[in-house]
């Protein structure tokens, strides 16, 4: 699994990270009662859109920085 983890590029690594934390925020956020009744449906449309949401708009962002950044060489 750590071998996975460390051969994906850095923006990809970002994008992952951020969607988890948005998929937990989104599943506290139902099991609280705050986003409206907790039902299966309700549960996994929020990890898709909160977790894909944010993994995606990360990622793009960090690849954006990542090709903006010049290369250097040693």
């Amino acid at each position: 699994m750590v071998r996975r983890w460390k051969r994906l590029s850095g923006p990809v690594q970002i994008g992952l990270v951020v969607g988890l934390i948005g998929a937990l925020l989104t599943v506290i956020g139902l099991l609280a009662g705050n986003l409206g009744p907790l039902t299966f449906r309700s549960l996994l449309l929020g990890v898709l859109l909160g977790g894909g949401s944010w993994g995606v708009v990360s990622w793009a962002i960090a690849t954006a920085a990542y090709d903006a950044t010049p290369d250097t060489e040693l």
